[in-house]
């Protein structure tokens, strides 16, 4: 192949986002992921093209997961979708919207306990990146009521958890459980 025949090839086959595309991050410490962010995930995609689920490392907290660990349990609950990349990262989320192009930061709200919280960070990030909007999601009134949280103290105490998460997550978390 010629070298303008490879640059025309290459072009045929960027993977770079398409211009005015509409990327969405949807970050959380996933720790682990559960069924409620998988509804979220999926429900997210008919209003956008492309989904980053973003990792988030954060030194505050003692994960029961690795970062890597966490970003393989993702991948296997959602499975393979073209529109959907999982990342981690770390610093402030209005620097890697920047560095993914996102125009749209989605957060679940279960309850109104979670949204004074959420509230106060969508402001922070409008003033941070004041072309970042932020869209609230509610989950879907079967996955309301769980959290990474109690899913984590449910399989603490050997409770089953195979309704709250994916096989995959339900297996790390027995085996995870055993060894501590």
């Amino acid at each position: 192949m010629t070298p303008s025949r490879v640059a025309l090839f290459a072009a045929a086959v960027d993977c770079s986002p398409v211009p005015n595309s509409r990327i969405a991050i949807y970050a959380g410490s996933f720790d682990p992921i559960t069924r409620g962010h998988e509804d979220l995930i999926h429900r997210s995609l008919e209003f956008v093209d492309t989904l980053v689920v973003a990792v988030a490392v954060n030194s505050t907290k003692t994960p029961l997961f690795s970062i890597e660990e966490r970003v393989s349990l993702i991948r296997a609950s959602i499975g393979d979708d073209a529109h959907i990349q999982v990342r981690s990262f770390g610093g402030l989320l209005v620097d890697f919207a920047r560095e993914v192009g996102a125009s749209l930061l989605i957060r679940g709200l279960r309850a109104v306990s979670d949204f004074e919280y959420e509230y106060q960070m969508a402001l922070m990030n409008r003033h941070l990146s004041p072309k970042l909007e932020t869209v609230f999601m509610v989950p879907s009134l079967d996955t309301t009521y769980i959290s990474a949280s109690l899913v984590r103290e449910v399989a603490r105490y050997g409770g089953d958890v195979n309704d709250l998460v994916h096989p995959r997550v339900a297996d790390a978390l027995r085996a995870r459980m055993a060894s501590q």
